[in-house]
């Protein structure tokens, strides 16, 4: 039971957008289809700046109901955090 559990859990993070905030307080959306795992490129959408932004994820950490992604922004050339609903 607890194995369909998770798998069911990694289906649906998977199948809608995750609405958070970056260290700077812009919304952020990781759309549905990015796999957010150490080592993997995601695609990351700004509503501030109203960019799509390609990052590599470095580190994910849970917290509560707040999930911490640390990443490394190509475009800027510096690392950004995200905190993202749970």
């Amino acid at each position: 039971m607890r194995y369909f559990l998770i798998i069911g859990l990694f289906f649906i993070s998977n199948a809608y957008a995750w609405d958070g905030y970056d260290d700077n307080g812009h919304l952020v959306e990781i759309e549905q289809g990015n796999l957010v795992r150490s080592g993997e490129d995601i695609e990351v959408y700004d509503y501030d700046d109203g960019e799509y932004k390609d990052v590599t994820v470095e580190n994910v950490s849970a917290y509560g109901n707040t999930v911490e992604i640390e990443a490394y922004d190509y475009d800027s050339g510096e690392f950004v955090t995200y905190e993202m609903d749970r």
